[in-house]
C-alpha cells in the first residue's frame, strides 16, 4: 500500500472525483505557489469507490476556495494543524466567478476589451449554470451538461 507523510501544517482536499484533481490543480494555480503538493489519484474510497486526493502545504487563505467550490463542491476541504484536522469547510457553488471560467461569446466585450474580467453569476442552482455578466451567455458545468 502507498503511504504519504503526514501533513503537519495546510489542506487536504479529499473526495475529488477520480480523475480530477489535475484539474483542480490547473484551477487552483499550484504550479505557480511555492508550497510542497502531493497529489494521490485513484485512492481506494468506500464510499466512492476511487477517490482522488490533494495534500497542500500552505496555509487556507492562499486557495481560492470559490473555484474548489466550482470544480466540484462535494470536496471536502479538512485544514490541518499540528498533524490535526482543526476544521473542515462546506464549499457551495459560488454566487461569483471572476477569471475561473470565460465568455465563449466571440460578441461579448471580454473578447475586444482583453484586459476586462470574466465575470460570471450563478444563474440556476440546480442545472449549474453560470451566466457572463456582459452578455448573458450560458456557461454549464461539465458534469451537469
Amino acid at each position: 500500500m502507498l503511504s504519504v507523510g503526514q501533513l503537519n501544517e495546510g489542506v487536504v482536499l479529499d473526495h475529488i472525483q477520480a480523475g480530477k484533481s489535475m484539474d483542480i490543480y490547473k484551477y487552483l494555480k499550484l504550479d505557480k505557489m511555492d508550497c510542497c503538493v502531493a497529489i494521490i489519484k485513484n485512492a481506494r474510497s468506500d464510499k466512492m469507490g476511487r477517490k482522488d486526493i490533494i495534500k497542500v502545504e500552505c496555509p487556507i487563505e492562499d486557495l481560492n476556495l470559490d473555484v474548489l467550490g466550482f470544480v466540484d463542491h462535494n470536496i471536502t476541504v479538512n485544514i490541518i494543524q499540528n498533524g490535526e484536522i482543526v476544521q473542515k469547510k462546506i464549499l457551495s457553488l459560488p454566487e461569483k466567478l471572476v477569471n475561473i471560467i470565460h465568455c465563449k461569446n466571440p460578441r461579448c466585450i471580454t473578447s475586444i476589451e482583453q484586459e476586462l474580467d470574466h465575470i460570471f453569476f450563478l444563474a440556476d442552482e440546480e442545472n449549474e449554470v453560470y451566466r457572463c455578466k456582459y452578455c448573458e451567455e450560458k456557461y454549464r458545468s461539465s458534469k451537469k451538461k
